[in-house]
């Protein structure tokens, strides 16, 4: 391990901008500014940095073994409600809009649909959830999307398993044979097979298939008709907050492409787009830079273990958790980088806005936003081309669907203020910055994202869709000096997601 006493004396300090790691001219032209002084280099502990870096190392490891062992399911609480309402309510929605007019079946198809794969994606969900919830009823769910999905086999294979197994499964077994197996069933069996029916399955979507599939067997006109009406009726309310959220995402695209459009035409100069005065690189060495985040980083690490040994439901804590893991390093970093260079804190993250910034900060934010809703699209065209697929405890969240006003505000301050606030200030504003003193931007965002995308802990879309997020705020950061469009946008588009989850689901 190098001497970290004489850390960064190799790297001059410079205010330009424009290379990895600009140098002061021993001699400056006699009109220009004068040269930058380096602050004196702190003197850290070579054994202190070394133990910060295992420490960190440590939380990787561990969180990366996290990841691995611990199963999907288990991180969602009541897997088997969950995924019923998720399945069905997206189900309800494909059935909705497959009679709608062309036009809206497009735009649901572009903005709230994986193109029809639900269905194939929740039998294999639900395969998954069967296994390790031997339900009565999360069988039966399971064999009705088998079902639907024309694997008549399996279907077949269930029933005969079922007829001689205990209350409930010989009624699942009658049931899904007179649904799916057989060619008709007579209008007396079918009635008294509807308000068996009726009583032992939930109302929802898999009891709506089982109606439907028994009453176009018996030639039931009548039920056919009144299944139909009460699908329309039950999802009015969720028809029309998709409509919205599809509409919203439309106009967010296309504002985004205009503002896209002016972007480009202005050549992306940063006197433009300019909107704070961060200076990227920024003015501390690169050497200390990184030191700063790895004793930061290591008690940040210490810190989140010891929170994890509170309550996981004692709400003070979560309030606080966020705040206070990430405390440590802007701390160290307000000391020893901030502070020596005479810049401060906010002026050396942009977060002051310059004389008519807001214009600018609104045009970037509706860039940033057009360019991260076209991405997620294009990931989705090619996650269906190469038969990709998020698992859905990703983005379900228990919290945002079946909590209390109390909570659900709590989980909103959560993910729509405080993780874009933190996480832009560490990963754009320090690792982001400190990467530039080293390397050109592409490296440096490409490291920062690829970072930052990982420590999610999402599978390989969620983990691309979050490393091209953190590519775009990079670049916003460079082209604007400032942090607030890449805090804004990261602000917004987790709203979004959260205003999807609760809209199709809460």
């Amino acid at each position: 391990m190098s001497d970290l006493t004489n850390m960064g004396q190799d790297e001059p300090i410079s205010a330009g901008q424009g290379g990895a790691e600009p140098a002061v001219s021993a001699s400056p032209e006699p009109s220009g500014p004068p040269p930058v002084v380096p602050p004196p280099v702190p003197r850290f502990s070579p054994f202190l940095t070394g133990l910060s870096a295992l420490i960190l190392l440590g939380s990787v490891l561990l969180f990366a073994w996290l990841q691995a062992t611990v199963p999907r399911l288990s991180r969602v609480d009541e897997p088997e409600r969950a995924l019923a309402l998720m399945v069905g309510r997206s189900m309800d929605l494909e059935a909705v809009f497959a009679d709608a007019p062309p036009w809206e079946r497009l735009l649901f198809d572009l903005t709230m649909s994986d193109s029809g794969e639900t269905l194939p994606l929740a039998s294999v969900w639900y395969e998954e959830l069967a296994d390790s919830f031997p339900d009565p009823q999360v069988r039966l769910q399971a064999a009705i999307l088998a079902g639907e999905a024309g694997k008549l086999d399996r279907v077949r294979a269930e029933t005969q398993a079922w007829a001689h197994a205990k209350d409930p499964f010989p009624l699942f077994a009658r049931l899904l044979s007179a649904a799916y197996l057989e060619p008709r069933i007579a209008r007396a069996e079918e009635l008294a097979l509807q308000a068996e029916l009726a009583e032992r399955i939930p109302a929802g979507w898999f009891y709506d298939r089982l109606a439907v599939q028994i009453a176009t067997k018996a030639g039931d006109q009548p039920l056919l008709s009144a299944t139909k009406e009460a699908l329309i009726s039950r999802t009015e309310p969720l028809v029309q907050r998709a409509r919205i959220l599809a509409g919203l995402q439309l106009f967010c695209t296309v504002a985004g492409l205009i503002a896209l459009a002016l972007i480009v035409r202005s050549r992306g100069t940063r006197l433009v787009l300019q909107v704070g005065e961060a200076p990227v690189p920024p003015l501390w060495r690169g050497r200390l830079g990184f030191v700063v985040l790895l004793r930061g980083g290591a008690i940040s690490s210490l810190l989140t273990l010891a929170l994890l040994s509170f309550e996981t439901d004692n709400l003070l804590v979560r309030v606080l958790a966020i705040p206070l893991t990430n405390l440590p390093i802007l701390l160290l970093a307000r000391r020893h980088l901030f502070g020596p260079t005479g810049v401060g804190f906010m002026q050396s993250l942009g977060l002051r806005p310059v004389p008519a910034a807001w214009g600018r900060l609104g045009l970037m934010l509706a860039a940033l936003l057009a360019a991260a809703l076209l991405g997620e699209w294009g990931l989705g065209r090619v996650a269906e081309a190469w038969d990709l697929s998020s698992h859905w405890t990703e983005w379900f969240d228990g919290d945002l669907v079946w909590g209390s006003g109390l909570l659900l505000a709590i989980s909103l301050l959560e993910y729509v203020l405080l993780a874009p606030l933190f996480e832009e200030l560490v990963f754009r504003g320090l690792l982001f910055a400190t990467l530039r003193r080293k390397c050109g931007w592409g490296m440096a965002a490409a490291i920062s994202a690829g970072i930052f995308a990982v420590a999610h802990g999402y599978g390989i879309l969620g983990t691309v869709s979050v490393f091209w997020s953190g590519m775009l705020w990079a670049w916003a950061y460079e082209k604007t000096g400032s942090l607030l469009p890449g805090m804004a946008a990261h602000m917004l588009n987790n709203l979004l997601v959260c205003a999807a989850v609760m809209a199709l689901l809460r």
